[in-house]
């Protein structure tokens, strides 16, 4: 819980807001989107990792956004979830998100740092099915659990 109380102090880190159903579903139109592009980015790895990124950073802020927890900062993103959303993604969900960050930050801003080729797939592949399991977690959350998540990170 370190990195979370660190997160809850940080200029555009993790914040409590009013939970927003509108908002979450305008984070799953953009995941989508995202895909979408991804799709026809096969051509140029660097954006294909980049939109298939940010398909799946944008579903997993819809899931922060119907629980009302605003957060500007990826690591600290993909922390709550690991700390907080459990019950909707498994251990290995976290590893490919801190993955596809790793390789997105690469692509983007290292011209020569080297993509692991294994990690590159597996993200492409997943991030469809990364998108379905946001979507299935937003089904399953309820107010209770919404309550409780809230009431766990203001505890932090």
């Amino acid at each position: 819980m370190k990195k979370i109380k660190w997160c809850l102090n940080v200029k555009n880190g993790l914040e409590l807001v009013e939970p927003s159903e509108n908002m979450s579903r305008i984070y799953i139109l953009k995941a989508e989107d995202a895909l979408k592009a991804a799709s026809v980015l096969k051509e140029n790895r660097d954006w294909e990792i980049s939109s298939s990124y940010y398909a799946m950073y944008f579903a997993l802020y819809s899931v922060l956004m119907r629980i009302g927890v605003k957060c500007e900062n990826h690591s600290c993103t993909i922390e709550f979830m690991d700390k907080f959303l459990l019950d909707y993604f498994a251990a290995g969900d976290v590893i490919d998100m801190r993955d596809a960050m790793k390789l997105r930050i690469d692509a983007q801003y290292y011209a020569n740092r080297e993509i692991d080729i294994e990690k590159y797939q597996k993200m492409v592949a997943g991030a469809p099915r990364f998108l379905t399991k946001c979507k299935e977690a937003l089904y399953a959350i309820t107010e209770d659990n919404i309550t409780e998540i809230r009431e766990k990170l203001t505890a932090a």
